[in-house]
């Protein structure tokens, strides 16, 4: 080891906040109590699933939901939870840094599937009541939703608004002291499991359609709410369509001033694009060990093909790397958000043609063979998250606009 190589690890070692290396083993202590230890496979062996979107039924959705909400619930217990969280919200107050660590240990570990109902209930519709919440809507959510006692979804887009979140016709409007709900939204993940929705609807039709919006803290059993199941190409049904018809809430469900709803919707959508960077990873790489096991000698279009798979995720893990160093140097990240949305769906998509290019007509085939008909699943479900999430043409405005200071796009 040269005396530079030293020098950089000493730094980095005295970079670390006090106290996470007994963090770090007290978590692998705990996660040894609860999980076993996650084990390479060789190829072959166990499942080859590389789904996109679930194709749960209802029945298997809750019951998947519900594994994970028991271990989740245990962690809080543990103490492993709301990490960087005040001790109000069951959590300890630490760093940053102390998540990520954690976060970094759980992927050593066999754990019940963290669905996207997790992600969606603890890192962006609790922290947005957090923050727009009164006080007594922050005592009965937040610390329920830390922990998945209650779940949520997101009761944004619909159908006439397309991307455009701000032209959502979902009316809410007053009466008699109460708020009366008309509409209808799409595309929404994890209904059928969801206490809560989060909806943005218009309560002002007069004003520029961003002012006019409010947003509100809906409980999925009040008369009036219907949750229809949209079927996939893959035969799944996860997401869902949610009719909103009459559906009548106390002025204590009101999420945020009235009118400030697309300051709401942003804090949601922003915590969105920074969770949404490490999409697609795994699968490429099984791509990638499918190019080593494909039982034939690839030929120099294949191996291009492959190469700009390695590469390109890699590029991907970087600018995860990137947006993590800055959360957990208590920065706000810059473009790295909206460029990590972008090359995760840059990522899949490859990783289908990849896929494409080597099993040729076994794709198509449904046998026996491992590793095969499997990936009909990626190649059908990857195209859903050029929409989810912020579709790639509002990630490329955002860029273009807030980054390159180009000019706004025309807008009527």
């Amino acid at each position: 080891m040269t005396a530079q190589t030293t020098s950089e690890t000493t730094d980095r070692a005295s970079a670390q906040p006090d106290g996470l290396p007994e963090f770090v083993d007290a978590a692998r202590q705990w996660l040894d109590s609860v999980a076993g230890r996650r084990q390479a496979r060789p190829w072959g062996e166990g499942s080859d699933a590389v789904v996109v979107f679930e194709n749960w039924t209802a029945e298997q959705e809750r019951a998947e939901t519900d594994r994970r909400r028991e271990y989740e619930q245990a962690k809080s217990d543990a103490g492993f939870g709301a990490i960087t969280w005040g001790a109000e919200y069951g959590g300890r107050g630490l760093p940053i840094a102390f998540d990520l660590a954690f976060r970094r240990l759980e992927a050593d570990y066999d754990l019940p599937q963290r669905t996207e109902m997790f992600p969606v209930t603890q890192q962006l519709i609790a922290p947005t009541i957090a923050q727009w919440g009164t006080e007594e809507q922050r005592a009965e959510y937040v610390r329920a939703m830390l922990r998945t006692d209650l779940i949520a979804c997101q009761l944004f887009s619909e159908t006439e608004a397309g991307s455009d979140l701000a032209a959502v016709r979902t009316r809410a409007v007053q009466k008699d002291g109460r708020w009366v709900l008309n509409g209808s939204k799409v595309w929404t993940s994890g209904a059928r499991v969801a206490d809560y929705g989060v909806a943005v609807c218009r309560t002002d039709a007069d004003v520029p359609k961003h002012q006019g919006l409010t947003v509100f803290i809906v409980p999925m059993d009040t008369p009036g709410v219907t949750v229809r199941p949209i079927q996939q190409m893959t035969g799944g049904t996860s997401f869902n369509e949610v009719l909103i018809d009459d559906v009548e809430l106390d002025d204590r469900y009101r999420l945020g001033p009235v009118g400030a709803g697309w300051k709401v919707a942003l804090t949601v959508l922003a915590a969105e694009r920074l969770d949404s960077g490490n999409l697609g990873l795994d699968n490429a790489d099984q791509a990638v060990e499918l190019a080593r096991n494909v039982g034939r000698e690839l030929d120099a279009l294949d191996r291009d093909k492959v190469a700009d798979l390695v590469c390109r995720s890699f590029v991907q893990r970087l600018v995860g790397m990137r947006v993590a160093a800055a959360v957990g140097a208590g920065r706000e990240p810059g473009p790295e958000a909206s460029v990590g949305k972008l090359l995760a769906t840059d990522t899949m998509a490859r990783t289908s043609e990849t896929v494409r290019a080597l099993l040729g007509p076994d794709l198509t085939l449904r046998g026996d063979r491992w590793g095969t008909w499997a990936w009909t699943e990626h190649v059908l479900g990857a195209p859903g998250y050029r929409i989810a999430g912020g579709t790639d043409e509002i990630q490329r405005n955002i860029l273009a606009e807030r980054v390159l200071g180009l000019p706004r796009e025309p807008r009527p």
